[in-house]
């Protein structure tokens, strides 16, 4: 989901638009798994129609678990998205009320990224971007192909401060 055409300023184009890296989604995957797996031998275990109601029991809890451990996660892996515009970056998250984080690219300060061993291997890693503000900076978790997209965002911030620098000289 990009940034919708009615949030964006004039002369904003969006450069890339990305979300978390699917390794956020193994876990909810493996409770899928697990879960499902779980809730077939239980019913193959249940006898007879004297136990329906333990069928029944049984499904209900497979369902919660698998809502809250699977349905939930990919829905918030899916909402959350990273859009990045040639005047903005925009952090929007939320499933039923939607909140966001914008900082102007001319007020970035220090684009740094952080990569575990495991980040390497898959190829993902954290962005963390500060501002002016006295606020913490922004941190972009698990971002596909985070050296591309750390060079994107250092390359937009370094023509947004050579511009306001070429605005001050000429004045």
């Amino acid at each position: 989901m990009s940034l919708p055409r009615k949030l964006m300023i004039d002369g904003e184009q969006v450069v890339e638009n990305t979300r978390t890296h699917v390794k956020v989604l193994i876990i909810p995957f493996l409770i899928l798994i697990v879960v499902a797996a779980a809730e077939g031998y239980v019913q193959s275990m249940i006898d007879g129609d004297d136990h329906a109601v333990w069928r029944w029991v049984a499904a209900g809890v497979a369902v919660i678990l698998v809502f809250w451990g699977s349905v939930l996660p990919f829905l918030t892996w899916l909402s959350w998205t990273y859009t990045l515009t040639n005047k903005r970056i925009v952090e929007q998250k939320g499933i039923l009320t939607r909140t966001g984080r914008v900082i102007p690219l001319s007020r970035v300060n220090d684009v740094a990224f952080e990569r575990n061993l495991n980040d390497r291997i898959l190829g993902c890693g954290t962005l963390v971007i500060h501002d002016a503000s006295e606020q913490a900076g922004l941190r972009l978790n698990d971002i596909p192909k985070i050296a591309a997209f750390h060079r994107t965002v250092s390359n937009l911030v370094f023509g947004q401060h050579d511009t306001a620098a070429g605005r001050d000289e000429s004045v």
